[in-house]
């Protein structure tokens, strides 16, 4: 607009003095303007695409191949069209998703012809990854008007996080996850016979040892072995403030796979299992935002940096509430339990003793706590000696720590009378997970100098 204007004032300045040039110039000028304006609409209005369909679900180390076909439905040859199809850049830094090919082709597309963007994407690790849309952008030969147009949804694909499998760690063994605190006696076993005593007032028939009352001529009841595994309920601390921005994304994807594994092993022992964390779920962030001008009337963004942004996942999400995966048995535990952690990110929402208040109510108390933690904050053991003391059996795994901060977890934990400790710090320790008893291999805090508090 603020072009014509100026020619628009040139013009009536020119014809005021007579000036014939330079309103003839002028007058060529508009006439170029008009045109430019023409055609760069028309042909972003015939400018259609199609994606071919990718595979939405993927494991670490999948490849995929990206094709999207830009098809010009006019009867006019379009001079130029540059399409570039959007990916997370911040993904791409991290180098969370390595692409191969070209994601951005610029051609001239002849009437009922196609210009085909094609590239891989490869992903490096689990996550919740936009794949798309595409952006359009043309307009005339001379620069003087672009337009933008945004074609093709986007597409989401989840990457699951890896499982390693636990050989070693014995589930038999003396402290095996999902083992009830014995003083409690929370379920007992009725299939397995401890011995029998003097029947008690209040004994159901079924409890009655027959035999022994038979022959000792007095009432006598079963004593059964207490449940030794009732399983698990996995709490993962995925507070930023626990992950420093020099180990990402290494240590939170180590402790997304430390909690996928140690949930399978839970669950192959047809064990109940359930899951809370106080990160982010990826898919809260995902919104569709509404398009400026409809792609009927050809009209687009003005920018191509308005059309990235108008397209992309939001960056921030004031989400309060945890992620959740009730306490249940079946393989379709560890499913949701999968698709939870695929999608889950950092986040200062909330710290770990807020998850332990928010989730406490609803954990069986047959189940063992395990908790899944990159630091330990007086606060963190502060929740977590609270859990035991509520009666909960409470296991940590300790990610990626150095031995000044394993003593000071170690310290803390153990002031809170959480024993069973152990640690993970690359991919292959899980493997001897099940070796470590509880503090096993630590230093010992208190034969170091060391602040705890």
């Amino acid at each position: 607009m603020k072009w014509f204007v100026g020619i628009a004032v040139v013009l009536v300045a020119a014809l005021i003095l007579q000036a014939g040039l330079i309103a003839f110039a002028m007058y060529v000028l508009l006439g170029v303007m008009l045109v430019s304006r023409y055609l760069a609409r028309e042909w972003v209005t015939h400018l259609t695409a199609e994606r071919e369909p990718v595979p939405v679900e993927c494991e670490v180390g999948d490849e995929i191949e990206v094709k999207v076909r830009v098809r010009n439905t006019g009867k006019l040859t379009i001079a130029w069209v540059l399409a570039e199809d959007l990916v997370p850049e911040k993904a791409l830094r991290q180098k969370r998703i390595r692409a191969t090919g070209k994601r951005l082709r610029i051609g001239t597309v002849r009437p009922g012809k196609s210009l085909v963007v094609k590239y891989t994407l490869k992903f490096e690790t689990r996550g919740y990854h936009q794949i798309g849309p595409l952006v359009l952008e043309t307009g005339d030969l001379f620069g003087l008007h672009r337009r933008h147009r945004v074609v093709t949804g986007q597409v989401f694909v989840t990457v699951y996080p890896k499982v390693v499998p636990l050989p070693k760690y014995d589930f038999a063994s003396e402290r095996p996850i999902g083992e009830v605190r014995l003083a409690h006696r929370l379920f007992e076993d009725p299939t397995r016979i401890a011995g029998v005593r003097p029947y008690q007032m209040g004994d159901p028939l079924q409890r009655v040892h027959w035999r022994a009352t038979a022959r000792t001529g007095e009432l006598h009841s079963k004593v059964y072995e207490p449940t030794t595994l009732a399983g698990a309920t996995l709490l993962l601390d995925f507070h930023a403030a626990g992950y420093h921005p020099r180990g990402e994304p290494y240590r939170s994807e180590l402790a997304v796979t430390v909690a996928a594994s140690v949930c399978y092993a839970v669950v192959a022992l047809n064990q109940q299992i359930g899951f809370a964390c106080n990160g982010r779920d990826a898919v809260d962030r995902v919104t569709i935002v509404e398009r400026k001008r409809t792609e009927a009337e050809g009209d687009g963004y003005e920018t191509r940096d308005e059309a990235r942004s108008g397209t992309a996942m939001r960056e921030d999400d004031d989400r309060l509430r945890p992620i959740q995966v009730q306490t249940r048995r079946g393989i379709e535990q560890f499913q949701m339990i999968r698709d939870a952690l695929a999608r889950v990110e950092l986040t200062d929402a909330f710290a770990f003793g807020q998850l332990v208040l928010e989730v406490a109510p609803r954990i069986p108390r047959d189940a063992t706590v395990i908790a899944v933690l990159p630091a330990v904050s007086v606060e963190t053991s502060v929740a977590l000696g609270t859990l035991r003391r509520q009666g909960f059996a409470v296991t940590a795994l300790l990610i990626g720590l150095d031995d000044e901060e394993r003593a000071k977890s170690h310290g803390r934990l153990m002031a809170e009378g959480v024993r069973d400790v152990r640690y993970v710090n690359t991919v292959e320790d899980l493997a001897l997970l099940g070796d470590q008893k509880a503090g096993f291999d630590a230093p010992n805090p208190y034969q170091m100098e060391v602040d705890l508090a």
